[in-house]
């Protein structure tokens, strides 16, 4: 396998890593194990992964570090991958509730991955309530973003409970230890340090005038109002230092429904996924007495990857969008974020093909590092105004049903990362016909994050009384014009006058009618 050297943006999550921060991406899915099978699945899996590892190379991909930490890292073959480590089991007391499983993701998510061998574990959980299993399976972010999850899955999961078969790994030589000089190595990273800045300079041209077509109305909105061209978000309980605790809660709802009543809204997918965690933000903020006047921001990670596009590394950028949370009125609340998210998907348009994902790696290890053990330490960012409250992600997925060892997953929850003044992160998966809401916290900020996962069924609740308001609003408009459009029909037909006047007035009298008798049925139904 040759070398391929991390990216800047990949590397920057190896960088930024600390015991209270770790940098992994994580699932946690729930199987229906058949009966003869449950006791013997981890080791299914195990045999299972074993004849799956090279469809995926991060599978067998192991760390190896620039001298002195002079560039960015690269992924070199592992001579050997300990299947009993990577694939672990835990089984839970009993009764085995969802909320003892969350706790025990929670746990495990706690916890850093060890950089000598490949990036990924997997945790089979048993003893669950229904005689059911859950599949925890974790990722560094250095190997791959949301998108390239996908693909992983892909590799590992089949479309029916007998799994496909699929061909063999071609022989290969064990790995050559080259016996590379200090003095080339070096120069290794110098030139590619160098090439990375040859490509940068390169694609100045195009950047800047992508950004400045970008920020030109943000500008002039600034010069007129005579303010700062940037916003930032208002201060809030998550914007503090994390922890080395978490704590994580989950939350679905059906996908179909929640895209049928955003589209009647006039908006999409996700801005129905933003109003549910808005609503859900508002009222769990106001239980605490710490809701602020100011609109809460979410910063939303975006994929730049091509759909031909099948490489796992990290292909992924980060846009803000206000989530009108200062709103009491449900209707304000989704005019403001559907105003928002169409600001990002305008800007999106000139910037998504040039926004970098990379940078130099000269000397990136030392400094980024250091940079960040200095703001963690200092806690900076409580100093500063925070840019963002919350990361919202939407994760499109499969919408049929998934197997894995001929076992069918039935759920299939995410698990992502919080950082140093953003300690709540909301990250969503569709997945056969559902959404699900996967939300990890750090535990000393957000202790009680079940009672926003809650909230999140009464935002659904205010979204769906959204969408009924607005088509009964469109019935009475349409029987409002019923009167005149027959007026119109009237004029236009060749019968006399006076009975083209009393067919009008028959048609007005009936829409009159039908109004009232809506009305006192509404009326009603309030009483």
């Amino acid at each position: 396998m040759s070398k391929r050297t991390l990216s800047g943006l990949d590397a920057s999550f190896l960088y930024l890593e600390t015991p209270e921060q770790p940098m992994h991406v994580a699932s946690v899915c729930i199987y229906e194990v058949p009966a003869r099978r449950k006791r013997s699945f981890v080791n299914d899996v195990r045999a299972h992964l074993q004849r799956r590892m090279h469809l995926a190379p991060l599978f067998g991909n192991v760390l190896a570090y620039a001298p002195y930490d002079l560039g960015h890292p690269h992924w070199e073959a592992a001579e050997h991958v300990d299947l009993d480590y990577h694939v672990q089991r835990i089984t839970l007391a009993k009764p085995g509730s969802m909320r003892q499983l969350e706790a025990a993701v929670a746990k495990e998510h706690a916890k850093l991955m060890d950089r000598s061998r490949p990036l990924w574990q997997f945790t089979v959980f048993d003893g669950l309530e229904a005689g059911r299993i859950a599949f925890y399976g974790k990722v560094h972010h250095a190997a791959l973003d949301g998108q390239g999850g996908v693909v992983l899955a892909n590799a590992i999961l089949d479309l029916s409970e007998t799994p496909r078969e699929v061909p063999p790994p071609r022989p290969r030589a064990l790995p050559v230890k080259t016996d590379l000089k200090i003095g080339e190595m070096i120069g290794a990273a110098f030139s590619n340090t160098l090439a990375q800045y040859a490509k940068i300079v390169k694609s100045i041209p195009t950047v800047a005038g992508a950004v400045a077509q970008a920020a030109a109305p943000v500008l002039k909105k600034a010069a007129s109002q005579r303010s700062l061209p940037v916003d930032f978000a208002p201060r809030t309980p998550f914007n503090v230092n994390i922890s080395a605790q978490r704590v994580f809660s989950t939350a679905s709802l059906p996908s179909d429904r929640l895209r049928s009543l955003a589209k009647t809204l006039g908006g999409s997918l996700n801005d129905g996924v933003l109003f549910v965690c808005a609503s859900a933000l508002r009222s769990y903020l106001k239980l605490h007495d710490a809701l602020p006047k100011k609109t809460l921001v979410a910063a939303m990670p975006v994929s730049l990857r091509e759909e031909s596009n099948k490489e796992l590394n990290n292909q992924a950028s980060m846009v803000l969008a206000e989530l009108g949370t200062h709103h009491g009125d449900a209707k304000k609340r989704w005019q403001a974020i559907l105003t928002s998210t169409k600001k990002v998907k305008e800007s999106l348009k000139s910037l998504k093909s040039v926004l970098p994902t990379d940078y130099p790696g000269l000397l990136a290890p030392l400094l980024v590092s250091r940079l960040n053990q200095t703001v963690a330490s200092t806690k900076l960012l409580e100093k500063l105004p925070p840019v963002a409250n919350v990361v919202i992600s939407n994760v499109p997925g499969p919408q049929v049903p998934l197997y894995l060892s001929g076992a069918r997953m039935m759920t299939f929850y995410p698990v992502s990362i919080i950082v140093h003044s953003i300690a709540l992160n909301v990250t969503v998966q569709t997945y056969c016909g559902n959404v699900y809401f996967g939300v990890i916290a750090c535990k000393k900020a957000v202790p009680d994050l079940a009672k926003f996962t809650d909230a999140m069924y009464a935002g659904f609740d205010e979204l769906i009384a959204l969408a009924e308001a607005h088509e009964a609003l469109a019935r009475e408009r349409e029987a409002e014009s019923l009167p005149l459009a027959a007026e119109v029909k009237a004029a236009k037909s060749p019968q006399p006058r006076a009975a083209r006047a009393k067919t009008a007035v028959s048609a007005r009298q009936s829409s009159a009618g039908e109004a009232r008798a809506s009305a006192r049925k509404r009326a009603k139904t309030a009483s």
